[in-house]
């Protein structure tokens, strides 16, 4: 496998004029293309602080990210904005889908904005509604969907610029049993068949089961890093640290 995230001795504080809060301490962290991650902890671990590090959503204090070789912590506001587009897909816990516009036009925003042809974005929205099974709702508003039907919209949302990799913060924390499940086939089937990497910070024992490997977090550090040894994800062996 290769490298697509190499974060090294990243660090972000709050009120770090008064008295620094540390959201992330020192996080040293390497993903692997294709890797079913899973950032685990208490409430205030720091989980979501360090995905939106990873997504480049935030900057750290110290420290810099590597995505595919390139530091984005180095830069500027628009080239970062142009890197995220391309490179990264983000499933957020409140769906943050535009109420005004349909499923289909929720997913195609983001490819016109890669400026796409039309012929190719049809082409695109058609697979991923297929592949989430929500072929008859693509005309339909959020507010005339389910809270799973939402989510699922928002996964065909990050799929829809082919990124390397998307990070989920909590993406089955308002669903019900069945849509969880559901959304989690989705995901852990894209991740088999397209090698698209996944990241998730969840306190979901669902999804924790699922996922190959589980980084724990405790104020802000890195308290273990397993990987699964069997393809169940059942079994576990800790990651050497540097």
């Amino acid at each position: 496998m290769n490298t697509v995230i190499d974060a090294h001795n990243i660090s972000k504080t709050f009120n770090p004029e008064t008295i620094p809060i540390y959201a992330v301490r020192d996080v040293h962290l390497h993903l692997e293309r294709g890797e079913f991650t899973a950032l685990v902890g208490p409430s205030g671990s720091g989980k979501t602080t360090l995905l939106n590090l990873l997504g480049g959503l935030d900057k750290p204090d110290k420290g810099n990210i590597l995505i595919n070789g390139v530091d984005i912590t180095s830069l500027r506001p628009n080239a970062l904005i142009d890197f995220r587009l391309k490179n990264i897909g983000f499933v957020f816990q409140s769906f943050n889908l535009i109420p005004v516009f349909t499923a289909r036009e929720n997913v195609e925003l983001i490819m016109q904005l890669q400026h796409r042809s039309k012929s190719e974005i049809d082409e695109r929205v058609k697979i991923l509604f297929q592949e989430i099974g929500l072929e008859e709702k693509m005309n339909t508003r959020p507010a005339q969907l389910s809270g799973g039907q939402q989510q699922r919209v928002a996964v065909a949302r990050a799929l829809a610029s082919k990124p390397q990799f998307i990070l989920a913060d909590e993406p089955t924390a308002n669903l019900d049993s069945k849509s969880a499940i559901k959304l989690l086939d989705i995901m852990a089937k894209l991740n088999k068949e397209e090698n698209i990497t996944f990241i998730f910070s969840t306190h979901d024992p669902r999804v924790i089961e699922r996922a190959r490997r589980v980084i724990t977090l405790v104020d802000g550090q890195v308290h273990s890093d397993t990987r699964a040894i069997d393809t169940s994800g059942e079994h576990f062996i800790p990651i050497d640290k540097e």
